[in-house]
């Protein structure tokens, strides 16, 4: 049975005493983020470093950008690091997996967080609520985030992929994750030795992912999720949905031994358009990199 906490269970107070020397990293993955990403490195830097000593080490992985994602989070007081030099030589191509893979690889952290660069509405409480219950309950593993997610004004009419892609698709193969509310939020938070022990889909299947491969290293028991209120962020159309929802459907058939395992690369068709690449690949455990290992 999976477990849920609430954010406000953890005030920051409880988990500095609980902390016991322990080094937390908050990681966060972007891509063309310069409108948010400095409001989001600021409220931790200012809120959970210098004001209570909670988060140690705060990194924005730059997936690519175009814009001033990577100055704008430097100003704010982030180490930036572009995700193609770290351990290119597994691989230089893009893509959320691959940015949290490399993160992990130079973290520091016993403990690490990762939150999306786009949030509008970004609170500290949301690294309190990851963090909370790794702190304070020694069975706990992994920790998920889930949160109301208004679409236009509208609450609960976000997470579309969800609904329509993942869901189901937990229903079928993987019901014992059922019970969570949000298998797709980017806010998680994990021991930095169970990251080390799983692979890392290169894409947008990678949350589905780590849910499936901790679960089956550690059992579903060692994952719990926690209520972090109100998340207002980017909505994409649906066009750009749609090859989200296949790196999903992908993933799945992967995990579930329903397709070849190994790369796989297919292509979103429409009528009319072009069609659009999706693949699948994954990076291995780092605890199988010797790279890695020698930097540990």
């Amino acid at each position: 049975m999976i477990r849920s906490f609430s954010a406000a269970e953890f005030p920051a107070d409880l988990l500095v005493e609980a902390k016991r020397g322990r080094v937390v990293t908050v990681c966060l993955p972007a891509r063309d983020e310069e409108a948010t990403v400095g409001q989001v490195v600021s409220r931790i830097r200012a809120e959970l470093m210098d004001r209570v000593g909670l988060v140690d080490e705060l990194l924005v992985i730059d997936d690519g950008s175009s814009d001033r994602t990577a100055s704008v989070a430097e100003d704010a007081g982030a180490t930036v690091l572009e995700a193609s030099s770290i351990l290119p030589e597994y691989g230089t191509e893009g893509g959320k997996g691959q940015a949290l893979w490399r993160a992990v690889h130079v973290a520091r952290g016993d403990l690490l967080v990762f939150c999306d660069a786009d949030i509008r509405n970004f609170d500290p409480g949301f690294v309190l609520g990851l963090v909370g219950p790794l702190f304070t309950h020694d069975d706990v593993q992994f920790v998920k985030g889930f949160y109301d997610r208004p679409l236009d004004g509208r609450p609960g009419e976000g997470g579309r992929v969800t609904e329509l892609m993942a869901r189901p698709v937990i229903s079928l193969l993987f019901p014992y994750l059922a019970p969570l509310f949000q298998p797709l939020s980017g806010e998680c938070a994990a021991w930095r030795e169970v990251l080390e022990l799983v692979p890392f889909v290169g894409g947008y299947g990678v949350d589905l992912g780590l849910l499936i491969d901790v679960s089956d290293r550690f059992g579903a028991s060692a994952i719990v999720q926690c209520d972090l209120g109100e998340r207002v962020h980017r909505n994409r159309p649906l066009t750009e949905l749609s090859a989200q929802a296949l790196a999903i459907l992908q993933l799945a058939l992967s995990r579930a031994n329903l397709a070849e395992p190994g790369r796989w690369v297919t292509s979103l068709l429409r009528p009319g358009t072009e069609p659009v690449p999706v693949t699948l690949v994954a990076r291995p455990p780092l605890a199988d990199v010797p790279a890695h290992r020698k930097s540990a």
